[in-house]
């Protein structure tokens, strides 16, 4: 049986594009995407624009207008961000059973993070988004949790036979220490959930004329702060504090910052970490996660996966980072 996107044709494309009033040019360019599939298309006497098709049965339609209407909010009070477009006074539009969102193209470049005034300026958009957020939190989209992210990644992968049997109980444990370990410590570290854009990484902010854009808004959920800062650190524990105590000193021109949530950065990471696989897992049979992931779901992936959640079990012991160390 094919894979519901192997409908999108790049006639297919086309024609929901101009299914809603606009004149391709029969231009179209299919760009990196793997959870939603997303398009450059070629319209006349126009900018080119960005079509991004949803992933069938991912989102309610409620969930996504809350995130476009997030990012909405965010442009009105000057937050580089790129929202989607009104067309015919809808930003979600339906075409065949695929329901599709078009944006503007946005150029950019990947932030020069090495530098300290980009961090701080990075920051400072993070805080303003946060600030923008305010107390209301969504109403269709998730909120952020161990169970979503851990305990039933854990259970997709053990119930589904992708892990080797020779490896089986060593993750089967491994991973339930894990999430005991972690839980104490989620427990232990009290926030008030906020607005997120919730997968906040150098890939989804683009650099131009010295603005940061924020883009993908895919994953914006409920959640803590640190959420949308800690993707922003890497390289060894001083150098991850240099990042962290600029991120945080532009963050806190827009926004405070509770520095108890710095001790769930390592869970954040290991959470991610046990996500990801099987964020893969059960994408395997989308033909384009073979196709881009092979090495996936061999025995030496999750070799090194177990072994990776090894290391993340003692740095979980550790003392957090430190903004004053």
């Amino acid at each position: 049986m094919d894979h519901p996107y192997a409908k999108l044709t790049p006639d297919f494309v086309l024609d929901a594009v101009e299914s809603i009033g606009l004149q391709s040019d029969s231009r179209i360019l299919t760009l990196n995407s793997y959870e939603n599939r997303v398009y450059q298309v070629g319209i006349e006497d126009q900018t080119p624009i960005i079509a991004k098709f949803y992933r069938p049965e991912r989102w309610t339609n409620e969930a996504i207008i809350e995130e476009h209407q997030f990012t909405a909010a965010l442009l009105n009070n000057d937050i580089s961000v790129v929202p989607p477009l009104e067309i015919n006074g809808l930003t979600l539009h339906e075409y065949e059973g695929f329901r599709f969102t078009l944006f503007k193209r946005q150029g950019g470049h990947a932030p020069e993070i090495e530098f300290p005034d980009t961090l701080f300026r990075i920051g400072r958009n993070i805080g303003r988004i946060h600030q923008t957020s305010g107390t209301e939190t969504f109403k269709h989209r998730r909120n952020f949790s161990m169970d979503d992210w851990a305990v039933n990644s854990r259970q997709f992968l053990l119930e589904n036979d992708f892990l080797p049997k020779s490896l089986l109980t060593a993750y089967d444990t491994l991973s339930a220490d894990l999430i005991s370990k972690m839980s104490t410590i989620w427990k232990d570290v009290p926030y008030t959930p906020i607005k997120l854009h919730g997968d906040c990484h150098i890939g989804n902010i683009l650099w131009r004329d010295d603005l940061a854009y924020f883009v993908d808004f895919d994953d914006c959920c409920n959640g803590p702060a640190i959420q949308d800062l800690w993707l922003m650190l890497s390289g060894d524990r001083a150098l991850k504090t240099q990042q962290l105590v600029e991120l945080i000193e532009g963050y806190e021109e827009f926004c405070s910052f509770d520095p108890i949530q710095l001790r769930l950065i390592e869970t954040l990471r290991t959470i991610r970490m046990m996500h990801y696989s099987a964020w893969l897992a059960r994408r395997w049979k989308d033909p384009a996660f073979p196709m881009h992931f092979p090495w996936f779901n061999t025995e030496r992936y999750w070799s090194e996966h177990i072994l990776e959640l090894r290391e993340q079990f003692a740095i979980l012991d550790e003392a957090p980072l430190q903004l004053f160390p």
